[in-house]
């Protein structure tokens, strides 16, 4: 039974990493121009972040959640205006500035990163809570024991997910050259410009509207 457990977590997980957001393409981009090892480090990051929702959806920690969504607002405005900048950090790279290795600094501040603007969108508990509704961890069976083992599940399999696009991606990034690194820069740093302004635009008319 844990062990069928574990598995529907790490199936979940993958469920919730998979679709290619601007968390996806900012991982992309970091393997290309930094290394296996940042990509990897910006989606534990990422996977970090969705194991903490998947805590707070299984362990019933309503007051925690609720507190995330009522705020979501203001975090989601955060997560906006970093898409920005990171957006415009990217077009504004030089094609030069590609890394053989990252340092230990830059890894702590890619995992941070990536977990900050993961946490930032606090609406992936609904989730959460209707996919672990719908697996049956409900009721009785809404154990500690069970929600530990199922997040965990969530976990590795948001993991896996990562570790597998960051180190796809990086078989083919020392093929890649001048030209291409410059249109990675300016397509990678033009989507998370899109998603953060689309973002707050969303926002605002919610807002005003």
């Amino acid at each position: 039974m844990w062990l069928w457990l574990l598995v529907k977590g790490a199936l979940v997980g993958i469920v919730i990493a998979v679709p290619v957001g601007p968390v996806g393409v900012l991982c992309v981009r970091r393997t290309i121009v930094h290394g296996r090892l940042a990509g990897f480090m910006s989606g534990l990051g990422a996977a970090s972040a969705d194991a903490v929702f998947g805590i707070i959806a299984a362990g019933g920690l309503t007051f925690i959640s609720q507190w995330l969504l009522d705020y979501q607002n203001w975090l989601r405005f955060i997560g906006g205006a970093y898409l920005i900048y990171i957006g415009i950090s990217a077009l504004r790279a030089s094609p030069e500035e590609r890394d053989n290795e990252r340092d230990p600094e830059g890894l702590i501040r890619d995992f941070a990163s990536t977990f900050a603007l993961t946490i930032t969108n606090p609406i992936t508990i609904l989730a959460f809570l209707a996919i672990f509704a719908s697996i049956g961890l409900t009721g009785k069976q809404a154990t500690w024991a069970s929600a530990g083992i199922l997040v965990g599940g969530v976990w590795l399999g948001s993991l896996v997910w990562w570790a597998g696009l960051a180190f796809g991606t990086g078989l083919m990034r020392m093929s890649l050259k001048r030209h291409h690194l410059i249109w990675i820069n300016r397509g990678s740093g033009g989507i998370l410009v899109v998603s953060g302004v689309v973002l707050l635009g969303t926002l605002l008319v919610k807002h005003f509207g």
